[in-house]
């Protein structure tokens, strides 16, 4: 038998538990895309995606009611596709340069910049002037991205071709060429070089890495034209993070820059 009171608290629970299922099940269904590409979003083998990006939509749907955001399977090459077909709402850490040119967006500025670098063998008398020219040299990078140095084709054959290129699907395979004499040079991400870095502390000093950067990402997020957020909404979500510095707590352990708020674009 319960009191009165015991009822009332009982009910009180239960009306509040009925508001936060009516509230979820009122989000508007954001979907992104989420392909591998680490540190951002890393596929391991069995198991949910880890890294950056769930990070980043765990801080938006705890900040907010409004939308549901979701991480949606993709690929570096099927994310095209998806999000002409609707698979997908929005890609997250992307450049409108990367082969979007042609497939209708809107691009919300994240006030996030990383750097692609080059990383060789520490050796004596090898210096920074190593990295001035790219010819002779046998590179490792990671396939489907867009380089500087290859005018931002990343067409497998041409990669080969042109700069005598391996092409894989792990940073840490590529580090680890250089490391075996596999290779000369491997591209990888700041980001992910300075995780690499604290996860295998005893061959950080292996290392040369270079001042030279291929290209500086400025990150973005594209949205679909029909996607249930705009632009302008998602940027206001995203500065209510920045000025919160849950931006800074999730992306600066990685050395990603997070700038002054951008105009909503």
């Amino acid at each position: 038998m319960f009191s009165p009171l015991q009822l009332a608290a009982g009910l009180t629970v239960l009306a509040m538990g009925t508001l936060w299922q009516a509230q979820v099940s009122a989000a508007q269904l954001v979907r992104i895309g989420a392909a591998h590409f680490p540190p951002y979003t890393v596929r391991p083998e069995q198991g949910a995606d880890t890294g950056l990006l769930p990070q980043l939509l765990e801080a938006l749907n705890r900040t907010q009611t409004e939308y549901q955001f979701v991480l949606v399977p993709t690929s570096i090459p099927r994310r095209f596709r998806d999000f002409e077909q609707g698979r997908i709402d929005m890609a997250i850490f992307e450049n409108p340069q990367w082969g979007w040119q042609d497939i209708p967006h809107t691009s919300v500025d994240m006030g996030l910049e990383d750097a692609e670098i080059f990383v060789a063998q520490r050796q004596p008398g090898r210096d920074q002037a190593y990295f001035a020219d790219l010819k002779g040299k046998r590179l490792a990078v990671f396939s489907g991205y867009h380089y500087a140095f290859a005018n931002f084709n990343p067409d497998p054959k041409y990669m080969a071709a042109q700069f005598n290129a391996t092409l894989t699907y792990s940073h840490d395979s590529n580090l680890l060429m250089v490391t075996r004499g596999r290779a000369d040079i491997a591209l990888v991400t700041r980001s992910y070089l300075s995780d690499f870095m604290v996860r295998n502390a005893d061959t950080a000093g292996q290392f040369l890495v270079s001042e030279r950067i291929d290209q500086v990402y400025h990150h973005y997020a594209l949205l679909r034209p029909k996607a249930a957020i705009s632009g302008p909404a998602f940027a206001a979500l995203l500065k209510g993070l920045r000025d919160s510095g849950e931006l800074l707590k999730i992306f600066e352990p990685y050395r990603i820059e997070v700038l002054a708020v951008p105009d909503a674009r």
